[in-house]
């Protein structure tokens, strides 16, 4: 659809664009969208993490390089898409990887390494605050991270004086404010849904248990979508536009993690909705009427950007296999001399997985680089096995992948459908649609129900994160009226519904992935990096 230029020059210069920006695990974007919720600029940066000392980690230096750059290509593009020279927009917000470790003295100075959500280092600590609190506690989250330092005697454990998300750390330096969305809080220590603050039970259960550590003075303050979270200060500005152009005192938005703007970004913020999103990891989100019936390992509890109770199911592997092998075929295809596109290669690999025979040729696959908690795994071995007699060819090749990304998340849902969860509707988001019907088709069997991928669904988290910018600067205090009323009332979605084959393959596959999980173990165990 071609786009209002007049209309997109009138809101750039009567400041109605609002900057979203998100860190996401291989790509760091900055999206600016109009009054009409359009994207009309966005810049990014590739990057990756690294392991260092046993730990999975991204330096701060190209954290900082990372959004410096993003944030100049966006610039750039306003320039020279619209003669405009960007120097303020109505409202900023900043989204990341959820949960991790970002742990700084009185002085401001990272103690130790970002420590990212990647990491399954904290079985011990998350294990035995689950015990404690009655309340699961991932691998992943802050708190299990903080304990685990505590068991293991670090050192710097005695000098923390704050504790944060990467998110929460972005925001901390651009506006001076220790602040948190709930959503992303309610990854870092178990929320209250009554108080929408952390669980004061369980923050006393933490601090008899490890005390001399002020967990309550030490966690940002929660904030609920469309509260102001500080202004960008002189010298925030400064760190995020280099060329000096960008003006301080623009206003911000509480700082969220990638699921949050998944809700937003799917428009599954109330009870009875669901959403899911696929990138490096992939996790789905279903917004709760009650809580459980009991604690699961499998299962996280944290919220909604507005503050309802979300369970949800959190795979820490997704679509990275894919990509590798994505990778090796433009390899081939370049060995070859062919000038053919990495979008192209995957539209032509992924629309050949339609031609997999039912029982995907008997083959198998585990696109695990890292952990996962669900399925029981400790470390990634990526494995792809298949027996003598097996129908080795592409189109079962590109679905047996494909199908394996759902692997984790569908043994995760399995279990919200023993707790006869009810759901209104589902909506997918991410990058793995951006080939059509695809992805949604195989996900459709893969969770066994209906699967729908709206128009933004490649805008991912970072124009959900500007949408949460533009509902702090609209002055509403409903998010979810918001998104139907304002945001979503013009956006069209298609629906696949899962046809019976569709769950008869799937079904006949996730028994192979749940049978072969030894093979996992077993890979871990013998080879050794």
């Amino acid at each position: 659809m071609k786009k209002d230029f007049n209309g997109i020059v009138s809101d750039l210069k009567n400041v109605r664009t609002n900057l979203g920006i998100e860190f996401g695990s291989t790509r760091i974007k900055a999206v600016l969208i109009d009054s009409k919720f359009e994207t009309i600029a966005s810049g990014s940066y590739e990057w990756e993490s690294q392991l260092e000392s046993g730990y999975w980690t991204y330096s701060i230096e190209e954290i900082w390089n990372g959004l410096r750059e993003s944030y100049k290509e966006l610039a750039a593009e306003v320039r020279i898409k619209y003669n405009f020279t960007l120097k303020r927009v109505a409202s900023i917000g900043f989204s990341a990887m959820m949960h991790g470790y970002m742990a700084f003295n009185q002085s401001n100075e990272l103690l130790v390494p970002f420590r990212t959500w990647r990491n399954s280092t904290t079985t011990e600590a998350a294990e035995k605050l689950t015990e404690l609190f009655q309340f699961n506690i991932p691998e992943r989250w802050s708190i299990a991270h903080l304990y685990q330092a505590i068991l293991n005697h670090e050192e710097h454990i005695s000098q923390i004086d704050y504790l944060t998300t990467l998110a929460g750390y972005i925001h901390w330096q651009l506006t001076g404010e220790k602040v948190l969305g709930i959503g992303d809080a309610s990854g870092m220590f178990p929320i209250d849904p009554l108080t929408k603050n952390y669980d004061p039970k369980l923050i006393k259960l933490f601090e008899g248990l490890a005390t001399g550590v002020p967990i309550n003075k030490i966690l940002p303050k929660v904030l609920q979508a469309g509260e102001n979270a500080g202004c960008l200060s002189g010298e925030g500005a400064r760190l995020l536009d280099l060329s000096g152009n960008l003006e301080a005192g623009i206003p911000f938005c509480p700082p969220e993690g990638d699921a949050g703007t998944g809700m937003v970004a799917t428009n599954s913020v109330e009870p009875r909705k669901g959403n899911i999103s696929v990138g490096t990891s992939a996790f789905a989100m279903i917004v709760l009427e009650k809580n459980l019936s009991k604690v699961y390992p499998e299962i996280d509890l944290v919220t909604t950007p507005n503050g309802h109770l979300v369970g949800m199911v959190h795979a820490n592997n997704c679509s990275s296999d894919i990509n590798a092998w994505i990778k090796l075929f433009e390899e081939y295809t370049d060995a070859l001399g062919l000038n053919i596109s990495r979008d192209q290669i995957f539209s032509l690999l992924f629309n050949k997985a339609l031609e997999a025979d039912a029982d995907k040729g008997g083959l198998l696959s585990y696109g695990y680089f890292s952990g996962e908690n669900i399925s029981q795994v400790s470390e990634g071995r990526p494995l792809f096995v298949r027996q003598p007699d097996s129908h080795f060819n592409l189109a079962n090749f590109m679905n047996i992948h494909i199908s394996s990304a759902f692997g984790a998340i569908r043994m995760g849902m399995d279990i919200l459908q023993q707790e006869n969860i009810k759901i209104d509707g589902l909506v997918a988001h991410g990058g793995l649609f951006k080939t059509p019907k695809i992805g949604q088709i195989i996900l459709a069997g893969a969770i066994q129900t209906p699967v729908t991928v709206m128009e933004t669904a490649s805008e991912g988290g970072a124009w959900g994160m500007a949408v949460l910018a533009a509902f702090e600067s609209s002055g509403e205090n409903d998010l979810n009226n918001y998104l139907q009323q304002e945001v979503f009332a013009n956006l069209k979605g298609t629906t696949i519904e899962p046809s019976q084959d569709n769950l008869e393959s799937y079904n006949i596959f996730i028994e192979r992935y749940k049978a072969g999980l030894d093979i996992e173990r077993t890979a871990v165990k013998n080879l050794k990096g």
